[in-house]
């Protein structure tokens, strides 16, 4: 049996963001900070708006998506749930993506202090991991989630969540599986994404909305999608994916300095849910 990772108990502080370096994404990185501090650490959401602005563009994760919404008060978190989904994936790119949305679903119900919801979540983030052949470590990664679970201890719980889906990422690398990766961390922004928009119709702020301008940042991941090897890039799922993403990038093209109002941010939520949709589906191709 693999031995457990050491827990780290510790009150959460600033910290700088870990950087995942992707294969060859020329002159670019991804940044696996899911929670960046309480305090100092927070982006506005006019700061992520501009993310995709610099050579060095930043695919903010589902937890930095939902630091946004702090300014418009109270988030229902538990109202963001879904159904479970299935973890009997038999298609790679499925289950990458799945995985990627089931991350954000852990920070969903981490913001929400449901116990519960946490441990089931992390089961099958460890199950669909497993499926894809990541690091045995993942499996003591999955228990000290339902240790912090049990404890209530929910600021090192971010940070365990945060390291699982490092090692996920890094374990996928390790074996050049770097299309994976990628496809992992565009189905955690889909599904944060998809949580950020439904919050925001339930209760618009245009500050939390400005964060949706994001038109470079989804040109980049379609051009990452079309980088991934021909045998991942043709498969049905991948290709419709690619294909939303260039709607969406049309839907997210506001004006620079303008919030887009109710209207345009359930489009948003519309075209993101018909993408989680199709993802997962059970009738994805094998």
């Amino acid at each position: 049996m693999p031995s457990s990772p050491q827990p780290r108990k510790t009150k959460k502080a600033f910290r700088r963001p870990s950087e995942i370096h992707i294969g060859n994404f020329a002159g670019t990185r991804i940044i696996s900070a899911m929670t960046l501090g309480a305090e100092t650490g927070r982006i506005p959401a006019d700061q992520l708006a501009k993310a995709a602005k610099s050579d060095l563009i930043s695919i903010p994760t589902p937890g930095e998506l939902f630091t946004a919404l702090e300014k418009s008060g109270k988030t229902n978190w538990a109202g963001q749930y879904r159904g479970p989904i299935p973890v009997t994936y038999s298609n790679r790119a499925q289950i990458a993506l799945n995985l990627g949305g089931l991350i954000a679903d852990g920070f969903i119900a981490v913001e929400a202090k449901d116990g519960q919801q946490v441990k089931n979540i992390g089961s099958d983030i460890i199950k669909l991991s497993k499926a894809l052949g990541v690091s045995e470590k993942l499996l003591g990664r999955g228990s000290s989630i339902n240790e912090f679970a049990e404890n209530n201890e929910w600021d090192t719980l971010q940070e365990e969540l945060e390291a699982t889906q490092n090692e996920v990422k890094s374990s996928m690398q390790s074996h050049a599986d770097q299309d994976l990766v990628i496809l992992v961390t565009l189905g955690g922004w889909i599904r944060g994404t998809q949580v950020v928009t439904s919050a925001i119709v339930q209760n618009y702020n245009e500050q939390s909305a400005k964060v949706l301008r994001q038109p470079a940042l989804v040109h980049f991941m379609q051009s990452k999608i079309n980088e991934i090897s021909p045998e991942l890039r043709n498969e049905p799922l991948v290709k419709d994916v690619s294909n939303e993403l260039g709607k969406i990038e049309k839907l997210v093209s506001f004006p620079e300095g303008k919030a887009p109002d109710v209207e345009q941010v359930r489009k948003v939520n519309e075209a993101v849910g018909k993408m989680m949709g199709e993802i997962e589906s059970k009738e994805a191709p094998k």
